[in-house]
């Protein structure tokens, strides 16, 4: 059915919109052409209330498809659900984009800080100007700060940085 995307990465994406509940969701969309959100609520044994929050944010993201008709004899709409695997490659790149700014946002926010961390767990390292404000002094714990090294981090970032923009370009 899914020409690029396998049923793993169908189900990986279906987590990132509801863990088990968007999941089963999704198994129900793919293995029906279209179906009402009662239908899948009775299929799934989930409240209709939260299957529709799953399908509307499904629908925000293109990766399902809504047809309204109204019923005869109660004149109330029946939403009608299909699955469009065929946006799930746009989804998904669309995300590695947002991951990618994040990602080199972080990288430029690393090589233009210069860290100082106390090295107690739970404390956090911060950056040089905060350091100076507190007299290099840890504002958690009081012990003093002293200098964070944080080319491991940066080093981790520029590969990320560049892993996804290879998969961008492909």
């Amino acid at each position: 059915m899914f020409s690029l995307i396998d049923d793993e990465t169908l189900m990986k994406v279906a987590a990132s919109f509801g863990d088990e509940e968007a999941i089963r969701i999704v198994e129900i969309l793919k293995n029906s052409g279209e179906i009402t959100d009662d239908q899948i609520a009775n299929k799934t044994g989930i409240r209709l209330n939260t299957v529709r929050k799953i399908l509307y944010n499904l629908y925000n993201h293109s990766l399902v498809r809504l047809r309204r008709t109204r019923d005869e004899k109660t004149g109330w709409f029946i939403f009608h659900w299909k699955l469009q695997p065929d946006q799930l490659e746009g989804f998904i790149i669309n995300q590695k984009r947002r991951v990618l700014e994040k990602l080199q946002a972080r990288l430029e926010y690393e090589k233009t800080h210069d860290f100082y961390y106390c090295h107690t767990p739970g404390c956090k390292r911060i950056p040089f100007e905060e350091a100076v404000e507190h007299v290099f002094r840890c504002p958690l714990c009081n012990k003093p700060l002293m200098h964070y090294d944080n080319t491991k981090i940066i080093e981790v970032l520029t590969q990320k940085v560049e892993q996804l923009r290879k998969e961008l370009s492909e």
